[in-house]
């Protein structure tokens, strides 16, 4: 019986991991199933006049009372809870549901967002919660470099990753071997909205920390990888002039011909 009841759930797991659809789905399930109960510290607070109500702390500290969509914000948002991780894990599996479905819009870039989980420290939780959030996190970004129109861009999702997890190399090793049409679409898009800035030697978001690593990185990938691979596909002969700008430095990269004019 044991055995039956593992391959099926090993055959299940296959299933999901592939079609991202469904792998993203497992994923939240797993959320809610990991985080269900979670409450914020029975002694958390906030300012009254900056965060919100007593009644609403209070149903902070409710475990599993869905929040309206204002007060799941405040409470993502806010960098100052005494107990961050604790506020995370309580609303996580909401606070997952609205990324995904594109209700969640961050005031500062999709970097802030990724911030909240950073300052939640979820990397450090007991194994089988970190497994869920990291699952979710990998189940996403498959789906949205598979999915042709995702509820986030592929170039603001790669900023939220990044900075929830402190690193590029394993979002940008999973686009890499996603090499079908419409991950390699995202790819053109996400390089038109990232020449410009690198163009400068800056990192296309706001970093909470290895800003002129994660910039290096970025910039070595797309030269390697993101190049040639647009060439092979067909994107236009500007957009991969830009990209080769950005292996030049000093006078050869700004008196070529292909230097834009934006920044001349």
């Amino acid at each position: 019986m044991t055995s039956s009841l593992s391959s099926s759930s090993l055959s299940s797991r296959l299933s999901a991991a592939a079609h991202p659809a469904r792998r993203l789905d497992a994923a939240l399930d797993g959320l809610a199933v990991a985080f269900r109960g979670m409450t914020a510290h029975p002694d958390e607070h906030n300012c009254v006049c900056h965060w919100g109500s007593a009644e609403e702390l209070a149903r902070l500290k409710a475990p599993d009372v869905e929040l309206d969509d204002d007060l799941l914000r405040r409470t993502w948002q806010a960098p100052d809870w005494s107990d961050h991780p604790a506020v995370l894990r309580r609303i996580l599996p909401q606070f997952a549901r609205s990324l995904v479905a594109g209700r969640v819009e961050p005031f500062l870039g999709p970097e802030e967002i990724g911030r909240s989980f950073d300052r939640g420290h979820w990397q450090r939780w007991p194994e089988e919660q970190a497994a869920a959030v990291r699952e979710f996190l990998h189940a996403w970004w498959s789906h949205t470099l598979t999915a042709p129109a995702p509820s986030a861009p592929a170039h603001d999702l790669l900023a939220l990753v990044a900075e929830a997890s402190g690193t590029l190399t394993p979002w940008l090793a999973r686009w890499e071997a996603l090499t079908g049409a419409t991950a390699t679409r995202h790819l053109a898009e996400a390089a038109f909205h990232w020449e410009d800035c690198l163009l400068g030697d800056r990192l296309p978001w706001t970093a909470w920390d290895g800003e002129d690593e994660k910039c290096a990185e970025l910039t070595a990938w797309l030269l390697d990888h993101a190049r040639p691979r647009l060439a092979a596909h067909g994107a236009p002969g500007e957009l991969l002039h830009r990209i080769r700008l950005l292996g030049l430095t000093g006078p050869a990269r700004w008196e070529d011909p292909h230097w834009p004019d934006y920044h001349r």
